[in-house]
């Protein structure tokens, strides 16, 4: 069912987005414009400044509305505009999500997690307040839109909202100081002189102690800008560490062949197959080799699956040593500096100095 407003601007010449039902995009010629919807919040931008100001104006005369100019807040996101692209930050809901858990005055730390920690659903006795717990980790996860460095700390927390327990509490306390320690830090959106499409895609195999099950992650840059991530449990248990770092790609081509079609739809495709870079040797190899193993029979639709793109050449699955894979920042703890290095590699920074004359 479309929404009223969404049946106005169609009627305007706007048709809605076959991959984000909230995105609207109009072409005409060599005019173009795309519309964002989120409930009340509208983010509008057009090829030209007289084409913009007729939308506004459109719209205007069927809903009551304030045109904010240049873009600076949407949905608690903090736009900050430079000279060289955009810094998104979330720093006052960050600092409300410290205050809720009464921790205004910790100390910081260095990692949102460390390299031992596996959180078990049977550890320790059950937390005094399940609603805080579930509170500050819902609040989290809308954290992670600019702070892709806790993504797989909190994804962590999120797998035992049903039951938490003290060390669950304890784990999500250590990301709140990680917190502490980088409020200012936000993801930074740089202009690109490339339009290249490249995903990295890596897996913890076995890594939790209850199931046994496998964490993937995913990040994946258009150009130099980070647009895209994933940390998320495996549904199924894997029986090497090739199934899960395979079940990882296939999940990182699904989502590169999102991006192609949305940027299909947005009038600027891409020319060049799409790059995901495995550290694993046996999963890039079965992205290529058209021979069908015994032994991954029950991998068989992620298999065809990446092969198909890769037939076609919409995708290449190549090789990146450990030391490279920025993935493993999603999928595991890291050692501190290596976790400092993947941030920065993340384009996760501290706020820009502001420049004299830009708004």
């Amino acid at each position: 069912m479309v929404h009223p407003f969404g049946n106005y601007i169609l009627s305007h010449g706007f048709r809605s987005s076959a991959c984000d039902n909230s995105l609207f995009i109009y072409h005409c010629g060599s005019e173009t414009a795309y519309l964002l919807l989120y409930v009340n919040d509208i983010v509008v931008t057009a090829s030209t400044i007289t084409l913009l100001q007729e939308i506004i104006h459109t719209l205007s005369r069927e809903i009551v509305m304030t045109d904010l100019g240049h873009l600076h807040h949407f949905l608690d996101i903090k736009v900050t505009r430079q000279p060289n692209g955009l810094f998104l930050s979330q720093e006052p809901y960050a600092k409300d999500i410290i205050s809720r858990a009464s921790m205004s005055n910790c100390k910081s730390c260095t990692t949102p997690v460390d390299l031992s920690a596996k959180l078990s659903a049977t550890d320790g006795a059950p937390f005094s307040d399940p609603t805080l717990y579930r509170s500050l980790a819902g609040a989290l996860q809308y954290l992670t839109f600019t702070c892709p460095d806790i993504s797989y700390a909190v994804q962590q927390i999120c797998l035992f909202m049903h039951d938490p327990r003290d060390p669950h509490f304890a784990f999500l306390k250590r990301i709140i100081r990680y917190l502490q320690g980088t409020l200012a830090y936000g993801l930074r959106i740089m202009k690109s002189g490339t339009d290249s499409l490249i995903a990295y895609s890596d897996a913890d195999w076995g890594g939790c102690p209850d199931s046994r099950r496998s964490t993937s992650g995913y990040c994946v840059f258009l150009g130099d800008n980070l647009i895209s991530w994933s940390s998320k449990r495996q549904p199924t248990i894997s029986l090497s560490s090739a199934e899960a770092e395979y079940r990882g790609v296939a999940n990182a081509v699904a989502e590169a062949t999102w991006i192609r079609n949305l940027l299909l739809e947005l009038r600027t495709p891409l020319q060049k197959a799409t790059i995901i870079y495995c550290d694993n040797v046996s999963a890039v190899y079965l992205s290529d080799n058209p021979v069908q193993h015994q032994r991954t029979k029950h991998i068989e639709i992620d298999i065809h699956f990446v092969r198909e793109k890769v037939r076609v050449g919409h995708i290449r699955v190549l090789h990146v040593p450990s030391s490279l894979q920025y993935a493993d920042i999603f999928t595991k703890g890291i050692s501190k500096q290596l976790f400092k290095s993947f941030r920065t590699s993340l384009n996760v920074c501290p706020t820009p100095v502001q420049t004299t004359g830009v708004s």
